[in-house]
């Protein structure tokens, strides 16, 4: 078995020798924005921030390192411009605003960052991070990092009006939460390179 490390995402490498590689990614595509919006639904709300708690980040992270920079990124605009018509794919809420409103609303930092992030993680992911559990979690945790930031910029400039209320309301609740998603999501993507691994091997013998 070679020791090099295969450049590309998972689903690059699923789809490499199949006549229907076209079509796989863009079901590919339309699963991450399935993935997101399913995982938007599992949402619970905190008594001192507008911010919920959510599996969202998650979906974002995973679809970004499986799918891979570009179509994690796609998977993730798609996914907006279905809230923004009016499906209902955002995180259900009596508080927060609804359809296209609700990226202008407290959480909208949080969700415009969701294709930056899935390009960062995906991009990490195609250079081989996602082959270890270690590098696959900082992979996602870079990504983490991308939603924390536009989350936190707009939050402070329409909410809180400063950087530390938002940082001790907004963020710092939510960070062991989604930490330790990440912690366990992070052994997923090592684990599917295995298995595939192993299928191709058994191919070429």
């Amino acid at each position: 078995m070679s020791s090099h490390v295969i450049s590309g995402s998972l689903i690059d490498r699923a789809t490499a020798v199949s006549p229907f590689a076209g079509a796989f990614g863009i079901a590919s595509v339309a699963f991450g924005v399935a993935l997101t919006a399913a995982a938007a639904q599992f949402t619970m709300p905190v008594p001192f921030t507008a911010v919920p708690f959510a599996l969202t980040p998650m979906a974002v992270l995973l679809a970004g390192a499986a799918l891979g920079a570009r179509r994690g990124a796609a998977s993730q605009v798609a996914y907006l411009a279905a809230g923004i018509i009016g499906v209902q794919v955002f995180a259900p809420s009596v508080a927060l605003p609804p359809g296209a409103a609700r990226l202008l609303g407290p959480t909208g930092g949080f969700l415009v960052a969701y294709p930056l992030a899935a390009f960062v993680t995906g991009w990490l992911a195609e250079r081989g991070w996602d082959r270890r559990y270690v590098t696959s979690a900082l992979a996602m945790l870079a990504g983490l990092a991308v939603i924390y930031t536009g989350g936190a910029l707009w939050y402070t400039a329409t909410v809180s009006h400063s950087l530390s209320a938002t940082l001790t309301t907004s963020v710092l609740p939510f960070a062991g939460f989604d930490i330790a998603k990440i912690l366990a999501a992070a052994a997923i993507l090592p684990g599917a390179w295995r298995i595939m691994g192993v299928k191709y091997a058994s191919k070429n013998q």
